[in-house]
C-alpha cells in the first residue's frame, strides 16, 4: 500500500479534537484543525477550561469560526489545572459510545499520558499536539505527535508570503485553505494531490466553501486562475486531475 493510499484510508476516520485550553494556543487553532483533519473528519470539537478566567479570552473569538464547543471547568484550587479531569472523563465517554475512530489531544500536560495509552489499547488512533517541552512519556503514548513550534513556523511563513504578495485578506484565506487542503488530501513524492480529494478537504476546512463565491463554476478553474500559487494538470490517459502548491514544485 502506498503512502497516499494509507492517507486515503485514514481520512475516512472520525476524529474527536479535545483541547486543553489551559495548555494550548488559540492562535494555532487553524493549524490544529488542519493537522487533525489529515487523519480523519473532525466530527467532535471541544475546548476545556475555566471560561471565567482572563487566560481563556483569546479562545472566545475562535470558537464559532471553527465550530468548537466550549466546556466549563472551574479552577477549584490555585496553581492546579482542573481541566484535565473533565477532558479525560469526556474522552472515555466518547470512547465507550464508539463515536469516533481516533482522538486528537491538544496539550503539553503529562497527565494525559495514561489517557493516550488507554485510547490506543482500545484500537483508537491517537494524535497529540503540544510544545517541545511536552514530557516524552506523553509523546510516546501517541501514534503521532506534532510539536506546536513547527505549526508556529508554518503560520509565520504563510503570513510572510502573504505580505510579500500583498494579497487581500479574502484571497489570502482562500490560498491558505487550498494549500492546507492539498496537504490534507495526501500528496505523492512530487507534491501532487487529486483534485477531488482537495475539494473534500476544502469543505472540511470551510463547510461553506463554494467556487462560485470566487467567480468560478468549479474548483479546477478557480485553482487554474491562481497559477502563481498552484500547478494543475490532467494525468496522461486518465480523467484524473491533480494539483500541487508551487512551493512543492
Amino acid at each position: 500500500m502506498t503512502n497516499t493510499e494509507t492517507q486515503n484510508n485514514l481520512r475516512e476516520k472520525r476524529i474527536a479534537i479535545l483541547i486543553d485550553g489551559d495548555n494550548a494556543q488559540a492562535s494555532l487553532i487553524e493549524q490544529i484543525v488542519v493537522e487533525s483533519s489529515r487523519y480523519g473528519n473532525a466530527t467532535i470539537r471541544r475546548i476545556y477550561g475555566d471560561w471565567t478566567s482572563n487566560s481563556m479570552k483569546s479562545w472566545k473569538d475562535t470558537l464559532n469560526s471553527y465550530a468548537f464547543q466550549p466546556f466549563q471547568q472551574f479552577s477549584y484550587s490555585v496553581g492546579k489545572n482542573s481541566t484535565d479531569s473533565a477532558m479525560i472523563i469526556d474522552a472515555m465517554d466518547i470512547l465507550h459510545t464508539n463515536q469516533t475512530d481516533g482522538f486528537c489531544l491538544v496539550s503539553s500536560d503529562s497527565d494525559y499520558t495514561r489517557l493516550a495509552t488507554r485510547l490506543r489499547e482500545s484500537g483508537k488512533l491517537v494524535v497529540g499536539i503540544g510544545k517541545n517541552s511536552t514530557p516524552r512519556a506523553f509523546v510516546s503514548a501517541c501514534d503521532v505527535f506534532i510539536y506546536t513550534e513547527n505549526l508556529e513556523m508554518r503560520e509565520r511563513q504563510k503570513r510572510q508570503a502573504a505580505a510579500r504578495q500583498q494579497m487581500s485578506k479574502e484571497e489570502q484565506s482562500l490560498v491558505d485553505n487550498i494549500e492546507d487542503a492539498i496537504e490534507m488530501a495526501g500528496t505523492d513524492d512530487d507534491g501532487w494531490a487529486r483534485l477531488s480529494e482537495v475539494g473534500t478537504a476544502l469543505r472540511r476546512i470551510d463547510p461553506g466553501f463554494d467556487p462560485r463565491t470566487y467567480g468560478a463554476n468549479q474548483l479546477a478553474p478557480l485553482i487554474r486562475a491562481r497559477k502563481t500559487h498552484f500547478d494543475i494538470k490532467k494525468l496522461t490517459g486518465k480523467s484524473t486531475i491533480v494539483v500541487r502548491s508551487k512551493d512543492e514544485s
